[in-house]
């Protein structure tokens, strides 16, 4: 099961409990007026961290827009009912999409700073390997899951198999899962961008058949997104920055955990502390409280907007 290195990560998990109805809005009509008023960007976005620091830029790609981490954060605690989390550094959505529409995705933004990335590994990393120990770590967190009243699960391979970009130091892949009592596998696919003392995350999460859409579109995202000066992959200084305790093939496992008792989010949707993202299969806001996984525990409903990280 594995190591602490990814110790922000929590494996597969997706169905908690959503609350009766967004806590910031008394009405639906409350809700539709506020989602009307976002304002959303769609030229260059400056990035930074917690402290305020410029870390990377992003050129919101040519169909998406970009909405803030302020508004992000009540749209994944207030509209897609996830717990209160660090909103990250925002989210894209797509250009004609907005949080309350159905049948698409998202992509959340975030950095995670804990050292930097040797990649080293990346040439010799067995992915076909990985993925049976990832499949095999599932069904025992899927088991675990059956015990604790959820539904179980299945990860099915590779939506994607991992791209590593030595050169632009970027990484891509997918996973598909299958969980039980639903009809539509869920896609997990994750992006990660290599920098000097961490990496930026980007995960999108969606059903299965945002594929096709999504590879279509991973390049100019890829393209959309660098770190900026003195963040860079090539500005990392071994006598004063930090060595991540992972690699290539760290980033990849992240699924290969210590089980943690709490799920907090599904596959590649795997993002800092316990925030969850989009999940699957499920249609955002209003399907996502009629939606139940299976015939599981009334609290078994999907904590995400809906589709469809992790």
């Amino acid at each position: 099961m594995i190591r602490r290195s990814l110790a922000f990560f929590f494996f597969m998990a997706i169905l908690w409990s959503l609350p009766a109805s967004a806590q910031k809005f008394e009405t639906d009509e409350d809700l539709t007026k506020w989602i009307k008023s976002l304002k959303y960007e769609t030229n260059l976005v400056p990035l930074s961290n917690k402290d305020g620091k410029l870390i990377a830029n992003i050129q919101v790609p040519k169909g998406y827009k970009y909405l803030n981490p302020k508004d992000s954060k009540i749209v994944l605690e207030d509209v897609w009912g996830n717990p209160p989390s660090d909103p990250g550094l925002g989210i894209l959505f797509i250009a004609s999409e907005t949080p309350l529409d159905l049948g698409s995705y998202a992509i959340t933004i975030d950095y995670v700073e804990e050292g930097h990335v040797d990649d080293e590994d990346s040439k010799e990393i067995k992915y076909d390997e990985l993925l049976s120990e990832l499949q095999e770590s599932a069904k025992e967190e899927s088991e675990q899951r059956k015990k604790d009243g959820y539904s179980g699960l299945e990860l099915v391979g590779w939506a994607s198999a991992p791209y590593y970009d030595s050169a632009a130091k970027k990484l891509h892949w997918a996973k598909e899962y299958k969980f039980e009592g639903t009809e539509t596998n869920t896609l997990n696919y994750n992006i990660r961008v290599l920098g000097r003392t961490g990496y930026l995350l980007l995960n999108v999460l969606g059903d299965i058949s945002v594929l096709k859409r999504v590879e279509g579109d991973v390049g100019r995202i890829l393209k959309s997104v660098e770190f900026s000066e003195g963040n860079r992959y090539a500005d990392y200084d071994s006598k004063i920055d930090n060595l991540a305790a992972y690699g290539i093939g760290g980033l990849i496992a992240g699924g290969l955990l210590k089980k943690a008792g709490l799920f907090a989010v599904i596959g590649g949707f795997l993002l800092k502390g316990a925030k969850l993202l989009i999940p699957a299969a499920i249609g955002l806001f209003y399907a996502i409280r009629r939606f139940i996984f299976g015939k599981g525990k009334p609290e078994d409903t999907a904590s995400g907007p809906g589709d469809k990280e992790t």
